[in-house]
């Protein structure tokens, strides 16, 4: 294939126009729908799919749709930005609801799903909102087949592609048949795939000419090509169209057809299928296309962009969800070079970790956090009740609040005990936030009582909490207390990545032992070697370079892809501090630092005596919590080379 022309020319390099929801996938499999006792929040929806998954596999996409002016068209636009989605063609209807899929996991052939569409958003779409420049700026138009069943859409995506053609953009269509979109099918039939019908075929085929990719299954071609033998369908599919036919085909791969039909679909061009367990088909053919749109739009020929389109849709058969199963670049090209250790993907450890760590959402690269997670050392202060150090507590988050006013880079430490109410109050205000789970001061390591025996608390946590766990751990601890300390951890751990949390491990062996250059990078090593990979390392101050470069070599051969490390303070002077800060910021695995108590200590003694007012504390904290701040920049710009 050409590489598509004007690329280099051309900001975007797909648009995808059509259907937006939020999926509600039902997190018990094995069942019935009526069964499910709770479910997964995920993006969904054809095109909204297609967007993720290219952007995840390094296209520059966009997506035109309408969501509602409500929580859950506020979720697709965020999670649509998390993803680097541009968002501009997405509108906002002020009179309906975002639309929403309940879908569950029966077993391997059925996957019962209810669409709840009635009237909704993505279905206004109207010509207005198929804005010429902005279709101007990409490369490709990608279009499917829901939004041919209603006038108004129909008459929305005819514009994009008569636009599309205009400025020189390649089409394509996923034929996306789903015969209760179409009303041709009851609400209690959302797993129907294929229904005859001379109406769709005549709406199909009269737009086919438009595209020079067309993608369907099967049936997805024999509602298009009007008969139920596919050879024939695809041949009354080439009468009307030079596009290049892609026929998916299940576990069998895909063929392409860049020309006349052959006698059979075998002798199409072909990509190497993968031997994989069949967990969920729902979205499979969205992560096909996502891969498929990668290597036409780059490029390839047919059987590099098939190998893509295949193993993307191996990957979405095999796990939970649509979007969320769909890889990122680096996790394709791991797969096709390593090859299927499990069928079952999804526990597949080495994949997992890099499936996790590459679709991390948020720019991490800097992290000033302001850390008043603490509580015994509250507890301990004179004046101190529960609920002044939860007042106290908010009057830190103000003064996170007022030093970031509204920038990236910023984040908080807050537990939920003590400090519940500023731990609630932070939610949405863009600070980064991390939340304690060990029990003050314990050894060996025990749990705050409110995560339950079996971690089941982390179930009511929000999605963008970090797990915290402070463990003093030392390579001298005795058998029995390394034993019941790393197995606390490992739990935890898994319990942080089933309830999708990121994990953030803090290590401190000199309070338990002498420390020497290798002693932070030999616990490191460790708790790799029992398979536990932190997002995120909470490290002491080192003082030696050597130190440094053996804690940073340890994590970056073991995980290339972790979040980083932050710099604890153990209520260090700020003198102190900043030469620790010069030394730590030389290293880039080191995106910054977790101090509190030089922060807080003197405001929260003195308010809690009575001797300074909530203005005053919230006063010397910013003051202080911004001087930090000046102090990394100004340590990893001179650490700059």
């Amino acid at each position: 294939m050409d590489k598509v022309a004007g690329a280099d020319r051309k900001t975007l390099d797909v648009i995808t126009i059509g259907r937006s929801s939020v999926d509600l996938y039902g997190a018990q499999v094995g069942g019935r729908l009526e069964d499910m006792g709770s479910f997964q929040k995920y993006i969904g929806g054809s095109p909204t799919n297609m967007a993720t998954g290219t952007a995840r596999l390094g296209l520059r996409s966009a997506l035109i749709t309408r969501v509602g002016d409500e929580h859950m068209g506020r979720f697709i636009r965020e999670e649509l930005a998390k993803e680097g989605v541009d968002t501009r063609g997405v509108t906002t209807d002020p009179e309906r609801l975002t639309a929403l899929v309940l879908l569950g996991i029966r077993d391997d052939k059925q996957f019962p799903l209810i669409f709840y569409r009635e009237n909704c958003a993505d279905m206004a779409l109207c010509e207005d909102d198929i804005d010429e420049a902005f279709l101007a700026e990409a490369r490709s138009v990608v279009a499917t087949g829901t939004h041919l069943s209603h006038p108004r859409t129909e008459a929305a995506v005819l514009k994009a592609l008569t636009l599309a053609r205009k400025h020189g953009l390649q089409t394509a269509l996923d034929i996306d048949y789903r015969p209760n979109l179409w009303g041709l099918a009851g609400h209690g039939d959302g797993e129907s795939r294929f229904i005859e019908s001379s109406q769709v075929t005549a709406k199909l085929k009269a737009t086919l000419h438009l595209f020079d990719l067309i993608v369907g299954t099967e049936e997805e071609f024999h509602i298009a090509g009007g008969t139920t033998d596919t050879i024939a369908a695809l041949r009354a599919v080439r009468a009307v169209s030079a596009a290049t036919l892609v026929c998916k085909r299940g576990p069998m791969g895909a063929a392409a057809f860049t020309g006349p039909i052959p006698a059979s679909l075998d002798d199409g061009q072909t990509g190497p299928g993968f031997p994989i367990e069949v967990f969920n088909v729902l979205g499979a053919g969205d992560g096909f296309m996502s891969g498929l749109l990668k290597g036409w739009l780059d490029g390839e020929p047919w059987p590099t962009a098939l190998t893509y389109a295949n193993a993307c849709g191996a990957f979405a058969v095999s796990r939970h969800g649509c979007t969320p199963a769909y890889p990122s670049w680096e996790e394709l090209q791991f797969f096709l070079q390593r090859g299927v250790v499990t069928p079952a993907l999804r526990k597949d450890p080495a994949l997992e970790q890099i499936h996790w760590a590459t679709n991390r959402h948020h720019d991490r690269s800097t992290m000033r956090v302001f850390a008043f997670d603490h509580r015994l050392q509250f507890e301990q202060m004179e004046g101190a009740t529960p609920l002044k150090i939860g007042q106290f507590k908010q009057l830190c988050l103000a003064a996170a609040l007022q030093t970031a006013s509204g920038r990236p880079g910023h984040g908080i430490l807050c537990d939920s005990r003590l400090g519940r109410g500023a731990l609630f109050q932070a939610a949405g205000t863009g600070l980064w936030i991390g939340r304690p789970v060990e029990w003050p001061g314990s050894r060996p390591l025990t749990l705050e009582p409110e995560l339950g025996p079996d971690f089941g608390g982390l179930q009511e946590w929000p999605l963008d909490h970090v797990v915290k766990v402070l463990c003093f751990a030392h390579p001298d601890d005795d058998t029995e207390t390394q034993a019941k300390q790393e197995d606390t951890i490992r739990r935890l751990f898994h319990a942080a990545r089933r309830n999708r949390l990121e994990f953030l491990l803090e290590l401190i062996p000199s309070k338990v032992g002498p420390v020497t250059d290798a002693t932070s990078a030999t616990l490191i090593q460790r708790f790799y070697d029992l398979g536990i990979y932190p997002d995120w390392w909470k490290l002491e101050p080192f003082t030696t370079a050597k130190a440094w470069e053996n804690a940073c070599a340890a994590i970056e051969a073991n995980d290339p892809h972790t979040r980083g490390i932050v710099v604890l303070g153990l209520d260090a002077s700020e003198s102190n501090l900043a030469a620790s800060f010069a030394l730590a910021a030389r290293h880039p695995l080191v995106k910054g630092f977790a101090v509190g108590r030089t922060i807080f200590a003197d405001a929260a003694r003195a308010w809690l005596q009575g001797q300074m007012t909530d203005a005053e504390a919230i006063a010397q904290m910013t003051d202080r919590y911004t001087r930090l701040c000046t102090l990394w920049d100004k340590a990893r710009q001179e650490a700059q080379p």
